[in-house]
């Protein structure tokens, strides 16, 4: 069962279900969604200085990556075919019996501007700010601006709470993530070595 706003009411108003700061409820929560705002922090690729991303060796993004902090009234200008990890001003606490999905606005989708690539569920259990994969599909570029309304999360009622959310139990990663984060898809257990180190893999196999 999707939420309606009804629902969200009542949930932000018990305090189980948490989106912080929300500084205009008649604006920012809708019909069956709430609207989240874009922060102030980027991550944008320097592509010519990528020779290639190992995923078992993710963490060597960061050498790739330049940080991008833009105040409030100012503009972060999307160029075609660009790729940036952006966030959310909005800091989120999903109870066990919620999930969320990350959904771009349509008036945005309109100037060919997409706010995820795969990563739209939000676990049940997960705090924190909302990493946006953020791309422009179309042929101009956009001007984006911190705390202007570009995303929508949906919350979907489970039909009974989860017994292992999102968190230290499971070893999540991300969770209390503050501003965007790179991958740490190095981190999964398919990369580690029995040994806790990170496997490294070749063209002729792992070595």
């Amino acid at each position: 069962m999707i939420l309606s706003d009804t629902d969200l009411l009542e949930r932000l108003q018990q305090g189980d279900l948490v989106v912080d700061p929300i500084d205009d409820l008649d604006t920012q929560v809708q019909p069956a969604s709430i609207d989240m705002r874009l922060g102030s922090e980027f991550l944008e690729f320097q592509r010519t200085n990528i020779p290639c991303i190992h995923p078992n060796r993710a963490d060597e993004v960061d050498e790739y990556v330049r940080e991008t902090y833009v105040d409030e009234g100012d503009e972060f200008i999307l160029h075609p075919g660009d790729f940036v990890l952006g966030t959310t001003k909005e800091r989120v606490e999903i109870p066990p019996d919620l999930v969320a999905t990350v959904e771009g606005r349509s008036s945005l989708g309109r100037l060919a501007v997409v706010v995820h690539a795969t990563a739209g569920f939000v676990d049940p259990g997960y705090r924190g700010q909302i990493t946006l994969e953020l791309s422009n599909l179309g042929a101009a570029p956009v001007a984006l601006s911190p705390g202007m309304r570009v995303s929508q999360l949906v919350f979907t009622e489970l039909r009974s709470p989860s017994t292992r959310p999102y968190g230290a139990e499971r070893g999540s990663k991300y969770q209390d993530q503050v501003g965007p984060r790179a991958s740490k898809i190095q981190d999964d257990p398919e990369f580690v070595a029995t040994d806790g180190s990170t496997a490294e893999t070749t063209q002729e196999g792992e070595r």
